[in-house]
Protein backbone atom coordinates (compact mmCIF):
# COMPACT_ATOMS: atom_id res chain seq x y z
CA UNK A 1 0.00 0.00 0.00
CA UNK A 2 2.75 2.63 0.59
CA UNK A 3 4.14 1.48 -2.43
CA UNK A 4 1.20 2.15 -4.16
CA UNK A 5 0.84 5.70 -2.20
CA UNK A 6 4.23 6.50 -3.41
CA UNK A 7 3.96 6.12 -6.63
CA UNK A 8 0.42 7.92 -6.97
CA UNK A 9 2.49 10.92 -5.42
CA UNK A 10 5.25 11.03 -8.26
CA UNK A 11 2.64 10.69 -10.72
CA UNK A 12 0.23 13.65 -9.59
CA UNK A 13 3.53 15.75 -9.32
CA UNK A 14 4.73 14.84 -13.19
CA UNK A 15 1.46 15.64 -14.06
CA UNK A 16 0.85 18.79 -12.38
CA UNK A 17 4.45 19.43 -14.23
CA UNK A 18 7.17 19.57 -11.48
CA UNK A 19 10.33 19.08 -13.25
CA UNK A 20 12.41 19.01 -10.06
CA UNK A 21 10.98 17.19 -6.80
CA UNK A 22 12.34 19.11 -3.51
CA UNK A 23 13.53 16.29 -1.14
CA UNK A 24 11.19 17.07 2.74
CA UNK A 25 14.91 18.23 4.24
CA UNK A 26 15.80 21.02 1.57
CA UNK A 27 16.92 24.06 3.40
CA UNK A 28 16.11 26.72 0.67
CA UNK A 29 13.56 26.02 -1.62
CA UNK A 30 13.11 28.31 -4.13
CA UNK A 31 10.12 27.11 -7.00
CA UNK A 32 10.66 28.37 -10.35
CA UNK A 33 7.03 28.75 -11.94
CA UNK A 34 8.62 28.55 -15.59
CA UNK A 35 7.48 28.58 -19.23
CA UNK A 36 10.15 26.99 -21.82
CA UNK A 37 7.20 26.01 -24.10
CA UNK A 38 4.08 27.70 -25.85
CA UNK A 39 4.13 31.02 -28.16
CA UNK A 40 5.83 32.57 -25.15
CA UNK A 41 8.92 30.37 -24.38
CA UNK A 42 11.76 32.43 -26.30
CA UNK A 43 11.01 35.27 -23.25
CA UNK A 44 10.57 32.38 -20.62
CA UNK A 45 13.39 30.46 -21.46
CA UNK A 46 16.48 33.14 -20.96
CA UNK A 47 14.79 34.12 -17.71
CA UNK A 48 14.38 30.91 -15.45
CA UNK A 49 17.58 29.79 -17.26
CA UNK A 50 18.94 32.89 -15.69
CA UNK A 51 17.35 32.25 -12.83
CA UNK A 52 18.55 28.88 -12.07
CA UNK A 53 21.80 29.27 -12.89
CA UNK A 54 22.27 32.03 -10.16
CA UNK A 55 20.87 29.79 -7.79
CA UNK A 56 23.19 27.57 -9.19
CA UNK A 57 26.74 29.20 -8.81
CA UNK A 58 25.72 30.14 -5.24
CA UNK A 59 25.57 26.69 -4.36
CA UNK A 60 28.64 25.75 -6.30
CA UNK A 61 30.67 28.58 -5.44
CA UNK A 62 29.45 29.35 -2.03
CA UNK A 63 27.82 26.23 -0.32
CA UNK A 64 24.23 27.89 -0.87
CA UNK A 65 23.10 31.16 1.00
CA UNK A 66 24.58 31.08 5.25
CA UNK A 67 26.01 27.41 4.50
CA UNK A 68 22.75 25.88 3.18
CA UNK A 69 21.94 24.64 -0.11
CA UNK A 70 19.52 25.99 -2.38
CA UNK A 71 16.91 23.42 -3.98
CA UNK A 72 15.23 24.91 -7.03
CA UNK A 73 11.93 23.48 -7.74
CA UNK A 74 11.13 24.16 -11.73
CA UNK A 75 7.15 23.89 -12.65
CA UNK A 76 5.83 24.56 -16.50
CA UNK A 77 3.23 26.49 -16.43
CA UNK A 78 3.32 27.63 -20.11
CA UNK A 79 2.51 31.12 -19.53
CA UNK A 80 -0.99 29.42 -18.75
CA UNK A 81 -2.84 31.32 -14.88
CA UNK A 82 -4.88 27.91 -14.62
CA UNK A 83 -1.05 25.39 -14.73
CA UNK A 84 0.71 28.24 -12.92
CA UNK A 85 -2.07 28.37 -10.24
CA UNK A 86 -1.91 24.40 -10.58
CA UNK A 87 2.32 24.53 -10.11
CA UNK A 88 1.50 26.65 -6.85
CA UNK A 89 -0.46 24.35 -5.33
CA UNK A 90 1.98 21.61 -6.36
CA UNK A 91 5.11 23.20 -4.89
CA UNK A 92 3.94 25.12 -1.74
CA UNK A 93 4.10 22.03 0.40
CA UNK A 94 7.63 21.35 -0.38
CA UNK A 95 8.87 24.05 1.84
CA UNK A 96 8.33 27.30 -0.88
CA UNK A 97 9.91 29.99 0.66
CA UNK A 98 9.37 32.83 -2.39
CA UNK A 99 7.27 32.60 -5.37
CA UNK A 100 8.30 34.76 -8.70
CA UNK A 101 5.59 33.51 -10.93
CA UNK A 102 6.81 35.93 -13.76
CA UNK A 103 3.24 36.24 -15.21
CA UNK A 104 0.15 39.19 -14.28
CA UNK A 105 -2.11 36.59 -14.74
CA UNK A 106 -0.73 33.64 -12.28
CA UNK A 107 0.07 36.49 -10.05
CA UNK A 108 -3.81 38.38 -9.67
CA UNK A 109 -4.38 34.67 -9.03
CA UNK A 110 -1.74 33.83 -6.51
CA UNK A 111 -2.28 37.25 -4.41
CA UNK A 112 -4.96 36.07 -2.31
CA UNK A 113 -3.71 32.41 -1.97
CA UNK A 114 -0.31 33.28 -1.10
CA UNK A 115 -1.57 35.66 1.47
CA UNK A 116 -3.81 33.16 3.16
CA UNK A 117 -0.91 30.54 3.01
CA UNK A 118 1.91 32.60 4.48
CA UNK A 119 4.15 32.59 1.64
CA UNK A 120 5.62 35.80 0.16
CA UNK A 121 5.55 36.32 -3.17
CA UNK A 122 7.97 38.75 -5.70
CA UNK A 123 6.53 40.47 -8.86
CA UNK A 124 9.33 42.54 -10.09
CA UNK A 125 7.88 44.94 -12.55
CA UNK A 126 4.98 42.85 -13.25
CA UNK A 127 2.02 42.11 -11.40
CA UNK A 128 -0.45 44.01 -9.43
CA UNK A 129 0.42 47.29 -9.19
CA UNK A 130 -1.21 48.26 -5.92
CA UNK A 131 0.60 45.62 -3.89
CA UNK A 132 3.19 48.14 -3.75
CA UNK A 133 1.20 49.15 -0.91
CA UNK A 134 2.68 47.24 1.93
CA UNK A 135 -0.44 48.07 4.24
CA UNK A 136 -2.74 46.34 2.25
CA UNK A 137 -0.65 43.67 0.72
CA UNK A 138 1.38 42.39 3.32
CA UNK A 139 2.51 39.18 1.86
CA UNK A 140 3.18 40.68 -2.17
CA UNK A 141 6.16 42.88 -2.83
CA UNK A 142 6.80 44.34 -6.64
CA UNK A 143 10.00 46.12 -6.09
CA UNK A 144 11.85 47.66 -7.82
CA UNK A 145 9.43 49.15 -10.42
CA UNK A 146 5.70 48.41 -11.53
CA UNK A 147 3.60 48.87 -14.56
CA UNK A 148 2.79 52.62 -13.24
CA UNK A 149 5.96 54.04 -12.80
CA UNK A 150 6.70 52.38 -16.16
CA UNK A 151 3.89 54.14 -17.57
CA UNK A 152 4.98 57.61 -15.57
CA UNK A 153 8.97 57.17 -16.85
CA UNK A 154 7.64 56.70 -20.85
CA UNK A 155 5.94 59.95 -20.65
CA UNK A 156 8.51 61.88 -18.25
CA UNK A 157 11.26 60.72 -21.11
CA UNK A 158 8.88 62.10 -23.76
CA UNK A 159 8.62 65.12 -22.13
CA UNK A 160 12.46 65.70 -22.38
CA UNK A 161 12.45 64.60 -25.91
CA UNK A 162 9.81 67.45 -26.80
CA UNK A 163 10.49 70.38 -24.29
CA UNK A 164 8.83 69.34 -21.42
CA UNK A 165 5.75 69.22 -23.61
CA UNK A 166 3.49 66.94 -24.90
CA UNK A 167 0.49 69.04 -25.51
CA UNK A 168 -1.34 67.82 -28.95
CA UNK A 169 0.62 65.23 -29.73
CA UNK A 170 -0.76 61.65 -30.26
CA UNK A 171 0.05 58.66 -28.51
CA UNK A 172 -0.98 55.13 -29.41
CA UNK A 173 -0.71 52.45 -26.84
CA UNK A 174 -0.30 49.13 -28.49
CA UNK A 175 -1.10 46.57 -25.70
CA UNK A 176 -1.40 42.89 -24.83
CA UNK A 177 -5.02 42.25 -24.62
CA UNK A 178 -4.81 40.76 -20.65
CA UNK A 179 -4.65 41.96 -17.38
CA UNK A 180 -1.04 42.55 -18.21
CA UNK A 181 -1.38 44.97 -20.99
CA UNK A 182 -4.32 46.75 -19.55
CA UNK A 183 -2.20 47.77 -16.28
CA UNK A 184 -0.82 50.72 -17.52
CA UNK A 185 -4.09 52.59 -19.03
CA UNK A 186 -5.37 53.89 -15.79
CA UNK A 187 -2.51 56.11 -15.42
CA UNK A 188 -1.37 56.68 -19.07
CA UNK A 189 -5.13 58.77 -19.07
CA UNK A 190 -4.22 60.07 -16.16
CA UNK A 191 -1.30 61.24 -17.30
CA UNK A 192 -3.39 62.29 -20.59
CA UNK A 193 -5.42 65.04 -18.47
CA UNK A 194 -2.16 66.34 -17.06
CA UNK A 195 0.37 67.02 -20.28
CA UNK A 196 -2.37 67.47 -22.66
CA UNK A 197 -1.65 64.67 -25.38
CA UNK A 198 -3.72 62.09 -27.00
CA UNK A 199 -4.15 58.37 -26.37
CA UNK A 200 -6.02 56.00 -28.32
CA UNK A 201 -5.32 52.37 -27.26
CA UNK A 202 -5.13 49.13 -29.48
CA UNK A 203 -5.32 46.03 -28.27
CA UNK A 204 -3.71 42.89 -29.24
CA UNK A 205 -5.08 39.65 -28.69
CA UNK A 206 -3.29 36.47 -27.24
CA UNK A 207 -0.45 35.39 -28.42
CA UNK A 208 -0.05 38.26 -30.96
CA UNK A 209 0.93 36.65 -34.32
CA UNK A 210 -1.65 38.73 -36.38
CA UNK A 211 -1.48 42.57 -35.89
CA UNK A 212 -2.21 43.73 -39.75
CA UNK A 213 -5.48 45.51 -38.60
CA UNK A 214 -3.84 47.19 -35.89
CA UNK A 215 -1.34 48.99 -37.53
CA UNK A 216 -3.54 50.25 -40.43
CA UNK A 217 -5.38 51.73 -37.92
CA UNK A 218 -1.37 53.56 -36.88
CA UNK A 219 -0.94 54.13 -40.14
CA UNK A 220 -4.25 55.66 -40.43
CA UNK A 221 -4.46 57.25 -37.46
CA UNK A 222 -0.12 59.08 -37.38
CA UNK A 223 0.66 58.81 -33.94
CA UNK A 224 3.70 60.70 -32.81
CA UNK A 225 4.47 58.29 -30.48
CA UNK A 226 3.75 54.46 -30.35
CA UNK A 227 3.92 52.42 -26.76
CA UNK A 228 4.38 49.09 -26.39
CA UNK A 229 3.06 46.36 -23.59
CA UNK A 230 3.80 43.39 -25.04
CA UNK A 231 5.16 39.79 -24.47
CA UNK A 232 6.63 37.16 -26.51
CA UNK A 233 5.56 36.51 -30.26
CA UNK A 234 3.63 39.50 -30.03
CA UNK A 235 7.06 41.82 -29.92
CA UNK A 236 8.87 41.26 -33.09
CA UNK A 237 5.07 40.91 -34.90
CA UNK A 238 4.30 44.40 -33.74
CA UNK A 239 8.01 45.65 -34.60
CA UNK A 240 7.89 44.42 -37.86
CA UNK A 241 4.85 45.33 -38.32
CA UNK A 242 6.21 48.99 -37.34
CA UNK A 243 8.47 48.49 -40.29
CA UNK A 244 6.17 47.57 -42.18
CA UNK A 245 4.53 51.17 -42.49
CA UNK A 246 7.54 52.73 -41.88
CA UNK A 247 6.97 54.37 -38.77
CA UNK A 248 9.86 55.57 -37.32
CA UNK A 249 11.44 53.17 -34.96
CA UNK A 250 13.01 56.12 -32.07
CA UNK A 251 9.30 56.97 -31.81
CA UNK A 252 8.31 53.58 -30.26
CA UNK A 253 8.99 52.79 -27.23
CA UNK A 254 8.25 48.95 -25.39
CA UNK A 255 8.21 48.36 -21.53
CA UNK A 256 10.42 46.50 -20.19
CA UNK A 257 8.88 43.09 -21.22
CA UNK A 258 9.12 44.71 -25.04
CA UNK A 259 12.91 44.97 -25.33
CA UNK A 260 14.79 41.75 -25.30
CA UNK A 261 17.25 40.73 -28.18
CA UNK A 262 14.24 37.94 -28.98
CA UNK A 263 12.26 40.92 -29.98
CA UNK A 264 14.20 43.16 -32.15
CA UNK A 265 16.82 40.21 -33.85
CA UNK A 266 13.88 38.71 -36.53
CA UNK A 267 13.09 42.11 -37.40
CA UNK A 268 16.74 42.56 -38.55
CA UNK A 269 18.49 46.14 -39.72
CA UNK A 270 14.56 47.68 -39.68
CA UNK A 271 14.54 47.26 -35.85
CA UNK A 272 17.04 49.67 -35.55
CA UNK A 273 16.26 52.82 -33.08
CA UNK A 274 13.77 50.74 -31.08
CA UNK A 275 14.02 51.69 -27.44
CA UNK A 276 12.53 50.25 -24.61
CA UNK A 277 12.61 50.12 -20.56
CA UNK A 278 14.81 48.63 -18.43
CA UNK A 279 15.32 48.12 -14.82
CA UNK A 280 18.07 45.75 -15.03
CA UNK A 281 21.95 45.58 -16.46
CA UNK A 282 22.70 44.57 -20.35
CA UNK A 283 25.16 42.96 -21.37
CA UNK A 284 28.03 40.73 -19.91
CA UNK A 285 30.39 42.91 -18.57
CA UNK A 286 29.81 42.61 -15.18
CA UNK A 287 32.56 40.56 -12.61
CA UNK A 288 29.76 37.83 -12.31
CA UNK A 289 30.10 36.71 -15.34
CA UNK A 290 33.67 35.47 -14.35
CA UNK A 291 32.45 33.30 -12.11
CA UNK A 292 29.54 31.68 -13.93
CA UNK A 293 31.73 30.34 -16.30
CA UNK A 294 34.28 28.95 -13.94
CA UNK A 295 31.43 27.03 -11.77
CA UNK A 296 28.56 26.72 -13.54
CA UNK A 297 29.02 27.37 -17.81
CA UNK A 298 33.00 25.26 -17.90
CA UNK A 299 31.15 22.85 -15.16
CA UNK A 300 28.30 21.62 -17.42
CA UNK A 301 25.74 23.45 -14.53
CA UNK A 302 23.78 25.73 -16.97
CA UNK A 303 20.26 25.25 -17.38
CA UNK A 304 20.07 25.60 -20.69
CA UNK A 305 22.03 26.09 -24.08
CA UNK A 306 24.44 28.26 -22.84
CA UNK A 307 23.60 30.76 -25.57
CA UNK A 308 21.60 33.40 -23.43
CA UNK A 309 24.10 35.27 -20.95
CA UNK A 310 24.00 38.66 -21.36
CA UNK A 311 21.25 38.88 -22.81
CA UNK A 312 18.30 41.31 -21.06
CA UNK A 313 16.27 38.25 -20.03
CA UNK A 314 18.30 36.00 -18.65
CA UNK A 315 20.16 38.78 -16.64
CA UNK A 316 16.54 39.57 -15.51
CA UNK A 317 16.40 36.07 -14.44
CA UNK A 318 19.83 36.61 -12.22
CA UNK A 319 18.61 39.65 -11.13
CA UNK A 320 15.13 38.13 -10.03
CA UNK A 321 17.28 35.38 -8.17
CA UNK A 322 19.71 37.61 -6.77
CA UNK A 323 17.05 39.72 -4.98
CA UNK A 324 15.34 36.66 -3.35
CA UNK A 325 18.81 34.97 -2.49
CA UNK A 326 19.34 38.65 -0.92
CA UNK A 327 16.36 38.68 1.10
CA UNK A 328 17.21 34.49 2.08
CA UNK A 329 20.77 35.73 3.33
CA UNK A 330 19.17 38.90 5.72
CA UNK A 331 16.41 36.66 6.79
CA UNK A 332 19.18 34.26 8.23
CA UNK A 333 20.70 37.54 9.78
CA UNK A 334 17.68 38.75 11.23
CA UNK A 335 16.08 35.58 12.64
CA UNK A 336 19.23 34.36 13.55
CA UNK A 337 18.34 30.65 12.67
CA UNK A 338 20.55 29.13 8.83
CA UNK A 339 16.71 27.26 8.19
CA UNK A 340 14.18 30.16 7.53
CA UNK A 341 10.34 30.02 7.43
CA UNK A 342 8.53 32.03 4.54
CA UNK A 343 7.49 33.89 7.38
CA UNK A 344 11.46 35.14 8.21
CA UNK A 345 11.91 35.30 4.45
CA UNK A 346 8.65 38.26 4.18
CA UNK A 347 10.27 40.08 7.31
CA UNK A 348 13.35 40.24 5.55
CA UNK A 349 11.64 41.00 1.81
CA UNK A 350 10.25 44.31 4.20
CA UNK A 351 14.28 45.15 5.02
CA UNK A 352 15.62 44.59 2.11
CA UNK A 353 18.24 47.49 1.31
CA UNK A 354 19.62 46.52 -2.48
CA UNK A 355 22.61 49.33 -2.14
CA UNK A 356 25.80 49.81 -4.16
CA UNK A 357 28.03 47.53 -1.63
CA UNK A 358 25.70 44.82 -1.81
CA UNK A 359 25.60 44.97 -5.74
CA UNK A 360 29.38 45.29 -5.69
CA UNK A 361 29.82 42.07 -3.60
CA UNK A 362 27.50 40.09 -5.58
CA UNK A 363 29.47 40.93 -8.88
CA UNK A 364 26.66 42.57 -10.02
CA UNK A 365 27.99 46.75 -9.73
CA UNK A 366 25.55 49.01 -11.10
CA UNK A 367 23.54 46.27 -12.22
CA UNK A 368 20.11 47.79 -10.64
CA UNK A 369 18.80 50.62 -8.62
CA UNK A 370 19.59 51.50 -5.66
CA UNK A 371 16.63 51.04 -3.06
CA UNK A 372 15.31 50.09 0.09
CA UNK A 373 12.05 48.34 1.39
CA UNK A 374 9.68 49.43 3.81
CA UNK A 375 6.81 47.82 5.68
CA UNK A 376 4.36 50.90 3.41
CA UNK A 377 6.29 50.62 0.45
CA UNK A 378 6.39 47.34 -0.73
CA UNK A 379 7.51 48.49 -4.65
CA UNK A 380 11.01 50.46 -4.54
CA UNK A 381 11.93 53.36 -6.14
CA UNK A 382 10.20 53.02 -9.51
CA UNK A 383 12.95 53.81 -11.65
CA UNK A 384 14.05 52.39 -15.08
CA UNK A 385 16.34 53.64 -18.57
CA UNK A 386 15.89 53.35 -21.88
CA UNK A 387 17.66 51.43 -23.58
CA UNK A 388 18.05 51.64 -27.94
CA UNK A 389 18.95 49.11 -30.38
CA UNK A 390 21.96 49.43 -32.20
CA UNK A 391 20.94 46.88 -35.37
CA UNK A 392 24.00 47.14 -36.86
CA UNK A 393 26.15 46.41 -33.41
CA UNK A 394 23.77 43.96 -32.55
CA UNK A 395 23.14 45.20 -29.07
CA UNK A 396 21.12 47.12 -26.54
CA UNK A 397 22.39 50.87 -25.81
CA UNK A 398 21.34 52.88 -22.83
CA UNK A 399 20.41 56.24 -23.81
CA UNK A 400 19.29 57.79 -20.55
CA UNK A 401 20.31 57.82 -16.68
CA UNK A 402 17.98 56.29 -13.97
CA UNK A 403 14.31 57.45 -14.51
CA UNK A 404 12.14 57.56 -11.60
CA UNK A 405 8.76 57.66 -12.11
CA UNK A 406 6.07 60.91 -10.96
CA UNK A 407 5.14 59.63 -7.25
CA UNK A 408 2.70 62.92 -6.78
CA UNK A 409 0.83 61.05 -9.77
CA UNK A 410 1.36 57.21 -8.87
CA UNK A 411 1.54 57.34 -4.98
CA UNK A 412 -2.14 58.11 -4.99
CA UNK A 413 -3.43 55.66 -7.53
CA UNK A 414 -1.92 52.87 -5.60
CA UNK A 415 -3.34 54.31 -2.23
CA UNK A 416 -6.78 54.31 -4.04
CA UNK A 417 -6.94 51.14 -5.57
CA UNK A 418 -5.32 49.00 -2.65
CA UNK A 419 -7.81 50.57 -0.48
CA UNK A 420 -10.64 49.56 -2.93
CA UNK A 421 -8.97 46.10 -2.59
CA UNK A 422 -8.98 45.86 0.79
CA UNK A 423 -13.04 47.11 1.44
CA UNK A 424 -13.42 44.35 -1.63
CA UNK A 425 -11.86 41.52 0.39
CA UNK A 426 -12.49 42.73 4.15
CA UNK A 427 -8.60 43.41 4.68
CA UNK A 428 -7.98 46.11 7.32
CA UNK A 429 -5.28 47.67 6.72
CA UNK A 430 -1.83 47.50 8.90
CA UNK A 431 -2.09 50.12 11.50
CA UNK A 432 1.72 49.61 12.26
CA UNK A 433 3.11 50.86 8.73
CA UNK A 434 4.15 54.26 8.00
Amino acid sequence: MKLKLATLALATGLMGGVLTAAPAMADLVFPSLSYRTGPYAANGIPFADGYADYMTLLNERDGGVGGEKIKLVECETGYNTEKGVECYESTKGTGALLYQPLSTGITYQLIPKASADGIPMLTSGYGRTSAADGKVFKWIFNFPANYWDGASIMVKYLLSQNNDSLKGKKIALVYHNSAYGKEPIRTLQELEKMYGFKLSLIPVDHPGQEQKSQWLQIRRDKPDYVLMWGWGVMNPVAIQEAANIRFPMDHFIGIWWSGSENDVKPVGAKADGYKALNFNGVGADFPIYADLKKYVYDAGKAAGAGDQEGTVLYNRGMYAAFLATEAARLAQQMSGKKQITPADMRDALEKLDISEAVMDKAGLKGFGPTFKVSCANHGGPGEAKVNQWDAKAGKWKVVTDWITSDRKVIDPLIEEDAAAYAKENNITPRADCN
